[in-house]
């Protein structure tokens, strides 16, 4: 099973999931914003230059992500929490 490297900001509610090699520094290229009506939440889907899927942000990300992966995150609070 693959490990994903997750931040999440609580005072905003957002998390990103890296879909690259932890020591990876790849720019984005493209954001593909998706607004799934159903989902109730923005989901922002980075590509690289060749057109990969690098990573997903996820906003109201603790009403649409499990608890354990917010939990483990790596945290960018804002407000110092």
């Amino acid at each position: 099973m693959a490990d994903f490297r997750v931040t999440y900001d609580r005072t905003v509610d957002a998390a990103y999931v890296y879909l690259t090699e932890p020591q990876a520094r790849v720019e984005s290229a493209r954001m593909y914003p998706c607004d799934p009506v159903d989902a109730g939440a923005m989901i922002n889907l980075d590509f690289d230059e060749p057109g990969r899927l690098i990573g997903i942000e996820v906003l109201a990300a603790s009403s649409k992500l499990p608890e354990y992966v917010l939990q483990t995150a790596e945290r960018h609070d804002t407000d110092g929490a």
